[in-house]
């Protein structure tokens, strides 16, 4: 009796240890795109950091990308169906017309890389690095 008694004491401290190792379910849904504010900050960032702007010109820079949010926002609100291409890409001319008007040809150079960062991360297409199908070997 006392073994039994033992082994079921042994095996439910087991059980109740096992189960504080597991990770706690997650109840959150998708995560919600970042808003209007968020991305500007991100902007913030790196054209201080990649751009090497004037306070004053990304001020204008960050004026001009907050118009583009708002609207492709409204074109495309988050989250998804996927915006209207031809539509996304018009926008997206505008603003670096606009953004172009602010800056020096060097500058916008450096904006333009800059930009790439600030771009929503896409899944690899295929043949691309991590994606499927990559293209035949010969």
């Amino acid at each position: 009796m006392k073994k039994s008694m033992l082994l079921l004491s042994a095996f439910m401290v087991a059980v109740i240890v096992m189960s504080y190792a597991q990770e706690p379910m997650k109840k959150e849904g998708p995560k919600k795109p970042p808003t209007v504010e968020e991305r500007l900050k991100r902007l913030k960032e790196v054209m201080v950091k990649d751009a090497s702007l004037s306070s004053e010109k990304q001020q204008k820079v960050a004026e001009v990308f907050k118009q583009f949010f708002v609207k492709a926002d409204k074109i495309a609100p988050p989250p998804p169906p996927p915006p209207n291409k031809e539509e996304m890409e018009k926008l997206i001319k505008e603003r670096d017309e606009a953004v172009a008007k602010i800056l020096t040809p060097e500058e916008f150079k450096k904006y333009k890389e800059a930009e790439k960062k600030l771009r929503p991360p896409h899944p690899p297409k295929p043949g691309e690095k991590g994606g499927e199908n990559p293209p035949p070997q010969g």
